[in-house]
């Protein structure tokens, strides 16, 4: 079993990989990164890990496509709010960033146009946040969610412990991000690319504990692209927008500063300490068929 989920991971990799380097070079030859093809890299894990699937078991069961316990969903969507609230709040408070609803008012009144008002303005801002803005990122997060946590981390947690599994996949997942980060147009924020790198790839391992705990907890794919979207929506449409400079503040935002990067350090710890309430179920199985993850260590 543990030499077909070998095979299963390998395949995918690869694939995943593959798929990806024609964005790859089509960001890198055109020194441009629109919203196609952000959306189209994003799905390449999807297909691989579907088209991996489809090699070795030739059907779509086990992916975790049935949507679980609805609390585990409502952690999903929360989670994000909550980490990135205390990392805001840390950076307004001590002055490392601004706290200004005007920056936000002003972004959000640019996309509506001059003649806005402020009711206007804060319904479409509401409205995109919390509706269209979030199902645009579910669709966007289901592609990379297929892929990584649809097929990869169930495959890992059959071979190995829930932390090998979480730093494993986390780390694959940081460097599939490495060569738009270093064709410096990913990185948004205006700091150099070695520092966004790191603290984007500390980030991104520490936060898949979570993504990995919320996986193999409720066997259900659809938490971890609800916290995807959420995590990339609130940082980049709210929090991001609520914050002005202050001299160094695009060190300690976004997904490239070293304000998230040092919270999901906390957060891995968190989920690692509560590895051990994972519930080994596949929801689309019957239990005489679900197969036998590692043990927790």
């Amino acid at each position: 079993m543990k030499e077909q989920s070998y095979k299963k991971i390998a395949v995918f990799v690869v694939l995943t990989f593959a798929l990806s380097s024609i964005f790859y070079y089509l960001v890198i030859s055109t020194g441009s990164f629109p919203t196609s093809y952000g959306l189209g890299i994003m799905w390449c894990p999807g297909v691989a890990g579907i088209v991996t699937q489809l090699i070795f078991n030739h059907n779509l069961r086990g992916m975790g496509w049935k949507p679980g316990r609805g609390r585990y969903l409502l952690a999903s969507y929360f989670l994000p709010l909550a980490y990135t609230f205390v990392v805001y709040a840390i950076i307004w408070l001590v002055g490392l960033g601004k706290f200004d609803p005007a920056a936000l008012y002003k972004f959000v009144s640019e996309a509506n146009g001059p003649d806005s008002t402020p009711f206007g303005i804060v319904g479409t801002y509401v409205v995109i946040l919390l509706t269209l803005g979030f199902i645009v990122n579910c669709v966007a997060a289901l592609g990379e969610e297929i892929g990584w946590r649809g097929l990869l981390v169930p495959e890992l947690a059959k071979t190995t412990s829930f932390a090998k599994t979480a730093l494993i996949s986390g780390g694959i997942w940081a460097v599939w991000h490495w060569p738009l980060i270093l064709s410096g147009e990913y990185n948004s924020t205006g700091t150099p690319l070695w520092f966004g790198l790191i603290c984007f790839t500390i980030m991104l391992i520490g936060l898949n504990f979570a993504f990995t705990w919320l996986r193999l907890k409720s066997g259900s794919l659809w938490t971890t692209v609800l916290l995807h979207a959420a995590h990339n929506l609130f940082i980049q449409a709210f929090f991001n927008h609520l914050t002005s400079n202050t001299g160094i503040t695009e060190y300690v935002i976004d997904e490239f500063g070293i304000g998230l990067a040092l919270m999901a350090p906390v957060l891995a710890y968190l989920f690692w300490r509560k590895r051990q309430d994972i519930e080994v179920v596949d929801t689309e199985l019957p239990r005489s068929r679900v197969p036998e993850f590692a043990p927790a260590k």
